[in-house]
């Protein structure tokens, strides 16, 4: 039988009486025994845990047990083993038979996908769980979640870096080991909030590139134009896509998720997506552009322009890319140049910096920007209709004797 709490003493009665902070969790050390607390969660629950140092001087923190669980004086005596233990660098508490299997790094990935990045509506959520189903599960999908050490990343983010991740060991790069990293980062920080010992793989410095190093200014030359259109021609769906991407001036993602609904006699009005910065809107599409999709055989039941597999849009992997740039005899280009390309080419075309602007979906900065809410589709029409003409010429360009409008400066 319990003493009453009156005859209670010490850390014993701190035990039995403490009551909790509704506005934070509550640790008190124990005076008597080295590296054993106390902890109190707002909702009333009560632990003891210890800390200690391990070899390299980082703070570990263990669970105990319950306090209805465990007397102090058991207590005591688990903590001084725990603080040893972690001193030698070992788990603190091992359990030899553990209740269930450890859960896996695809199912901890699948429920942060679901808990976290489809429940706050994330922009980014169809290239996180992209990221994590191409580069991360074939590495490490059946492995347990807690067996992902800083060293693994750091494998990892080797193999994107050189090009040798996925599942075909052919894929990646340094930007893409960026975002990967990135995208791990959020995973391991959403777990680390939801477990009381966790603590992330990822520290600073683990980057592959630098954001300013990595801005570029690249745009494609009339004669790589004429050969990205002419290799295009032979590349199907893919080769369609980067025409479009370039007689559109739009990101690839838009493109990609183009629907057949969507254009509407020549007018392609582009979806808004929750939390987007900025969106052209309606477009008139030149005639060039229509040509090209008419080049497309819809895909009974998928309404996608790029239509995959069932009724999703096809997937515009790097793969593709790659096998495109072999093709072509292309290097050092990306899908996103074609959007500066085309920017670049409506200056050339004489086409208003506004009007550019404004097909790009960028935001207007400024009191322009607040107060002018014209629509703008006439010019935006023509500004396309200005690109794809310097386009055409640039593929078909006049004879020697003929005078060239919009040169290339």
């Amino acid at each position: 039988m319990a003493a009453p709490k009156s005859l209670l003493k010490g850390f014993e009665r701190t035990v039995a009486t403490i009551k909790p902070d509704p506005a934070k969790r509550l640790t008190v050390s124990d005076p008597d025994t080295r590296g054993l607390y106390l902890r109190v969660t707002p909702a009333g629950h009560k632990s003891y845990v210890v800390v200690a140092r391990d070899p390299g001087g980082k703070q570990v923190w263990a669970t105990i047990g319950d306090c209805d669980d465990h007397s102090l004086a058991e207590a005591r005596e688990l903590a001084g083993e725990g603080v040893r233990r972690i001193r030698k660098g070992l788990v603190a508490f091992p359990k030899t038979e553990p209740e269930k299997a450890p859960e896996t790094f695809k199912a901890v990935a699948e429920n942060f996908i679901e808990r976290h990045v489809k429940k706050q509506a994330l922009r980014s959520a169809g290239e996180t769980q992209r990221i994590l189903e191409t580069y991360v599960y074939p590495a490490w999908g059946e492995r347990a979640f807690l067996s992902i050490r800083r060293a693994d990343v750091a494998t990892l983010l080797d193999k994107l870096e050189d090009g040798k991740a996925g599942a075909s060991g052919t894929l990646g790069g340094p930007v893409m080991a960026d975002r990967t990293l990135a995208a791990l980062s959020k995973l391991f920080s959403w777990y680390q909030a939801r477990d009381d010992d966790y603590v992330s793989p990822v520290v600073r410095g683990m980057r592959r590139t630098n954001a300013k190093d990595r801005a570029r200014s690249r745009i494609l030359s009339d004669d790589e134009i004429r050969v990205m259109w002419t290799t295009a021609e032979c590349k199907g769906a893919f080769g369609a896509f980067l025409k479009l991407l370039l007689l559109t001036a739009q990101r690839r993602a838009k493109v990609a998720a183009m629907k057949w609904a969507d254009v509407e006699d020549g007018v392609w009005t582009l979806p808004t997506e929750d939390r987007e910065k900025g969106n052209p809107g309606a477009l008139k599409l030149p005639a060039l552009a229509l040509e090209v999709m008419q080049g497309i055989s819809p895909v009974k039941d998928n309404p996608f322009v790029f239509a995959g597999r069932g009724k999703v849009a096809m997937a515009m992997s790097d793969k593709l890319k790659k096998d495109f740039d072999e093709a072509a005899g292309l290097a050092d280009w990306t899908l996103h140049d074609l959007r500066r390309t085309a920017r670049s080419l409506m200056s050339r075309a004489g086409v208003r910096p506004d009007h550019s602007e404004r097909v790009l979906g960028h935001v207007i900065a400024g009191v322009e920007g607040v107060y002018d809410r014209h629509s703008y589709s006439k010019e935006k029409g023509e500004a396309l209709e200005a690109l794809a003409g310097l386009v055409a010429l640039i593929l078909d360009p006049p004879a020697d004797n003929v005078f060239r409008l919009g040169a290339a400066s």
